[in-house]
């Protein structure tokens, strides 16, 4: 198993989407690249501890590969948009990929690249290393599966 950390606007929709592909085993939302060591949804929704809202995804890598979880991660959101994903507005909301090795940093990169044909603005999405992640509260895990028809 290896493990995949996306931000891409709020990560119960990304959680939703990118958890529904064949070969993720599990997802975990909650929040990286930020300063306090276990942050609330509240501390950051104020945009102060740095952190990005993320989906960390468990996947089989002989069923599903890191490209292909990155074509769907392109798909899914406006990665043109800086810190907003339709009403999501705020740096938690950034588009970013966190890589846990240097072959995913590399398949990043290139796939992001790649993506740039399709879009006519600039990509914006932050490629950088994983750093520790803070799971979200539970009543975040699972959201859209838990109240249909919410988003």
């Amino acid at each position: 198993m290896e493990k995949a950390t996306f931000g891409a606007g709020c990560f119960w929709g990304i959680e939703d989407k990118l958890g529904n592909i064949k070969g993720v085993k599990s997802t975990r939302v909650g929040y990286m690249g930020g300063k306090l060591k276990n942050p609330s949804y509240e501390e950051v929704c104020t945009g102060k501890t740095d952190h990005i809202e993320v989906v960390e995804i468990t996947f089989n890598p002989k069923i599903v590969s890191y490209e292909k979880l990155l074509e769907t991660f392109w798909k899914i959101h406006n990665p043109t948009t800086m810190n907003r994903q339709g009403f999501d507005i705020g740096s938690q909301y950034k588009s970013i990929i966190f890589y846990h090795t240097e072959e995913q940093k590399t398949i990043a990169e290139k796939s992001k690249k790649e993506a740039q044909k399709n879009f006519k603005n600039k990509i914006v999405t932050e490629i950088k290393k994983a750093s520790i992640f803070c799971e979200a509260e539970e009543y975040h895990q699972k959201y859209l599966k838990k109240h249909k028809g919410v988003c």
